[in-house]
């Protein structure tokens, strides 16, 4: 598995000042249905030594997550999840959808963090939050590691439950993202209630090319073409 993630980023916050840190990582920007979700999460004082194996969710197997999915809410301070659905990603574009959802989850935790500690190189949440961005955060950062695997199992049970009523497009397997099956399915059945419209692979589906959403120039409104 290699080295898993350690606290020398955390460390580096604590002492600039940052005494609440929260790790906030995202899953799903990239499927094509479903929400994207965000998780953030704020690690015990002091630096203890997390769960055995913790590190970037998409390095586990589906049991492993869901096993230190069970035991990271006792370990953590605080943890909160943010979403943003699929209609609010086709009316927003994903960046504000991310921010929408962090933003939800960073102020759903019962303390305010001093310093949001953010998976990648762009800034998604931006004021009045102080955020630090690092990349690949999820495999050298407890709080972030610990968030992605909780993000992760939410989605993936968001996903699982819509499997009972679009069981050709086997969401429980492949969370909305364009797996072979799905694909074989959005294309003969169309898309379910749960994708995203406004998004590019309509574009290659000329028997649903038509219900593709366009955004305007000016945000929050639609124009279906």
């Amino acid at each position: 598995m290699g080295e898993l993630p350690g606290y020398e980023i955390e460390r580096e916050l604590a002492a600039a000042g940052g005494i609440t840190i929260a790790g906030v990582d995202e899953v799903g920007r990239g499927a094509w249905a479903g929400p994207v979700a965000v998780c953030a999460a704020v690690a015990r004082p002091g630096f203890p030594e997390p769960p055995a194996g913790l590190t970037d969710s998409k390095r586990l197997t589906q049991r492993r997550r869901e096993e230190l999915a069970a035991v990271l809410p006792g370990w953590l301070t605080a943890h909160a999840i943010g979403a943003a659905s699929h209609e609010e990603i086709d009316a927003l574009g994903m960046t504000a959808a991310l921010r929408l959802a962090a933003r939800r989850a960073l102020g759903a935790l019962p303390l305010r963090p001093d310093v949001v500690l953010l998976d990648g190189k762009h800034d998604y949440i931006g004021r009045p939050w102080r955020v630090r961005t690092a990349v690949k955060a999820d495999l050298r950062s407890v709080s972030v590691a610990a968030a992605s695997v909780i993000a992760k199992v939410h989605r993936d049970g968001l996903m699982a439950g819509l499997d009972a009523d679009h069981p050709e497009f086997a969401f429980a397997d492949n969370a909305g993202y364009p797996a072979p099956a799905h694909q074989q399915a959005l294309a003969e059945l169309g898309p379910t209630p749960y994708h995203r419209l406004s998004w590019a692979y309509l574009d290659d589906l000329p028997q649903w090319r038509h219900l593709r959403i366009h955004r305007p120039a000016v945000e929050g409104q639609l124009t279906l073409i």
